[in-house]
């Protein structure tokens, strides 16, 4: 839920700072820039929480806390390459196949009621799923729509 309260928050400070810089609502950047503080975001949780983060991997999976802090290094990267116009486009669709390639932990730690924050099992469970899942394809659409479709004149 905070990571979208972040998104939804900084694309309605983006409209408006652009509105009042630039005499009309910048969607785009406003949406990216949106995108890229919720990433920054998200980003700052493998590093604080990775013992958590961890309890969200397979169980055999070795390297467990490097692979974390890496997704945490490719969030920043990603956020920076939403804000660089000529890596819209590519940072776009890797982000894409990153949130695919991630829902599959989403799922298990829900399955497993993962608690981030505390690294154990007292989160919300499989009903989190039905907010999670349909997050994870907002998520998807949003990047889709300022990064690639947005950007293809």
């Amino acid at each position: 839920m905070k990571p979208l309260i972040i998104l939804i928050a900084v694309f309605g400070l983006g409209c408006l700072i652009t509105l009042a810089f630039q005499n009309h609502v910048n969607w785009q950047l406003s949406g990216l820039i949106a995108m890229a503080a919720m990433l920054i975001f998200t980003s700052i949780a493998h590093f604080m929480f990775w013992k958590g983060i961890q309890l969200m991997l397979p169980q055999n999976l070795p390297y467990k806390k490097a692979i974390v802090y890496l997704t945490g290094i490719i969030e920043i990267l990603a956020a920076i390459g939403l804000l660089i116009p000529h890596t819209v486009q590519i940072t776009g669709v890797l982000l894409i196949i990153f949130f695919i390639l991630i829902t599959p932990s989403n799922i298990k730690a829900a399955k497993q009621h993962v608690n981030l924050e505390k690294a154990d099992y007292t989160g919300y469970g499989i009903s989190y799923l039905w907010f999670r899942i349909p997050l994870q394809l907002f998520f998807i659409s949003w990047i889709y729509f300022f990064s690639i479709y947005s950007n293809r004149y």
